[in-house]
């Protein structure tokens, strides 16, 4: 449920909503708007007594959230969370936000000389694995602990965030240490110690869409980190499973559009995992641009042959400018822009 109060509302009298909610035995978050305030009551369980909160002094009226998902919905929350990346560039605004960077962090040498590439062309966030969850146990699992440093490393050369996955709740703490953004792959979508870990961290959370799931699913895994207290939460479309052989995954990008009708959250794509094809990633990036992403999340290696993860679909650092050239008038077009670092 959702108290809206009115715009001429004192703090007492929210004060006042929230005391009388927290007695009922109910959660309160309190939402200052833009003209009024709204305070949402959480747990509710079919039994709240409305008329003890529509007499309160300063409230407008009562809202029934429909959605099984409540902190994530629109109808909790219209305005469009910003979330900052702490390097003076923001996703959920007017501008789309490229991140970029190879699959996994394999050398101080390769993740330094793809970072200062990667900044010279346009992107405002570095990607890369210290951790990999793989599918064979023999495959390169990352450098673990070394690769976090080298991320924060090419951090302070480059002012570029860093971008990174955290693969269980105990690593939660340790990725946080380094990284401005935490990243919760799609395997991991529905760890739910995972989400609650991740959202008591104080950092942004990137949530990718499980391989499986329904948008319905990835806003209810949301719904985890922010019930745990973290507001500033990315969802990534990185395609579903399809039947179709010839990429790897189905790149859902009506689930941008979506989203964002149901959704405060902002909204990024993942055509590197979404196709899995290195020539197919530049066109869906165009299009996901179009379909109103707020940013780009893509593969780049100096040399895919030799990457360790992924180099099938890692593009070449040529081919990321030719991205970021193409997808600027696109976002033009639709009223946006790349966004830059400072």
């Amino acid at each position: 449920m959702l108290i809206v109060m009115d715009h001429r509302a004192t703090p007492e009298e929210i004060r006042r909503v929230v005391d009388t909610i927290e007695e009922m035995g109910y959660g309160a978050k309190a939402m200052p708007g833009r003209q009024r305030t709204a305070i949402g009551l959480v747990g509710n369980d079919g039994r709240v007594e409305e008329a003890r909160l529509s007499g309160l002094p300063g409230v407008r009226e009562l809202i029934r959230v429909s959605k099984p998902y409540k902190l994530v919905s629109r109808e909790w929350r219209d305005e469009d969370t910003v979330v900052d990346l702490g390097n003076g560039v923001t996703v959920g605004g007017d501008e789309v936000v490229l991140i970029a960077g190879p699959c996994a962090v394999e050398s101080r040498g390769q993740i330094m000389g793809i970072a200062e590439q990667l900044r010279g062309s346009g992107a405002c966030a570095l990607r890369g694995g210290a951790f990999k969850p793989r599918t064979s146990p023999y495959s390169f699992q990352g450098l673990g602990l070394e690769g976090l440093q080298l991320l924060a490393e090419a951090r302070e050369r480059t002012g570029l965030a860093v971008v990174t996955e955290a693969v269980d709740a105990e690593g939660v703490e340790l990725v946080a240490e380094y990284a401005d953004v935490i990243q919760i792959g799609a395997r991991n979508m529905q760890n739910y110690p995972l989400l609650k870990r991740a959202g008591r961290s104080g950092k942004p959370v990137l949530l990718k869409r499980g391989m499986s799931a329904k948008i319905n699913e990835m806003l209810l895994a949301a719904e985890y980190l922010l019930s745990a207290g973290n507001p500033n939460v990315i969802l990534c479309e990185r395609g579903v499973r399809s039947f179709d052989q010839q990429t790897r995954n189905l790149l859902d990008l009506t689930a941008i559009p979506v989203a964002k009708s149901l959704t405060h959250l902002p909204i990024i794509a993942d055509p590197s995992h979404g196709t899995g094809v290195r020539d197919k990633v530049t066109p869906m990036a165009r299009a996901a641009v179009a379909a109103g992403a707020d940013g780009i999340i893509v593969e780049v290696h100096p040399d895919p042959a030799k990457a360790l993860s992924d180099g099938a679909q890692s593009l070449y650092p040529h081919q990321f400018e030719e991205l970021v050239g193409q997808c600027a008038p696109i976002a033009g077009v639709i009223g946006r822009s790349l966004a830059a670092l400072p």
